[in-house]
């Protein structure tokens, strides 16, 4: 005898919260299935793995994260660069860079009370409005500031 469950994979995907295509019967229990009409019977015949609901198949990323690997790989040196230098990295980002940099350098020598906190906003204020070329420039003028202090 067939019977038929449609009714029942309704209530059993009410009682989940997932899509009705998801849910799946054992075929050798039906009969209990059947039987079940409460959400209390549904839910015991899934502890009892009668009723399985089916994983999510998603879109694999494995084939995407392997061609970006790929495109890594690709040379980018000299001959491969297209653009002049600003069209790659922008002058802001450059500077941005340069600027965290110092500024980093900067904290690193205040901590390390190679100078004092009014000499670290001096400094500070120089990077902000750069006066400071690089961090060589700014090495110079920590120890040219030492220099002074001692004599």
């Amino acid at each position: 005898m067939v019977v038929n469950l449609r009714t029942k994979k309704r209530l059993v995907s009410r009682v989940v919260g997932v899509g009705i295509h998801r849910v799946r019967f054992d075929s050798d229990h039906l009969d209990d299935i059947a039987d079940a009409i409460t959400r209390d019977s549904i839910r015991s015949l899934m502890t009892a793995n009668t009723i399985t609901i089916k994983k999510i198949v998603g879109t694999s990323r494995g084939r995407a994260q392997r061609k970006r690997i790929q495109k890594k790989k690709r040379g980018t040196k000299q001959g491969s660069k297209k653009g002049r230098k600003g069209a790659r990295i922008g002058k802001k980002r450059v500077h941005v860079i340069k600027v965290r940099a110092l500024r980093y350098r900067l904290k690193v020598a205040k901590d390390r009370k190679e100078i004092t906190n009014p000499e670290f906003w001096k400094l500070y204020k120089m990077i902000g409005g750069n006066v400071i070329r690089n961090s060589a420039h700014l090495r110079s003028l920590i120890e040219e500031i030492k220099t002074n202090r001692k004599s």
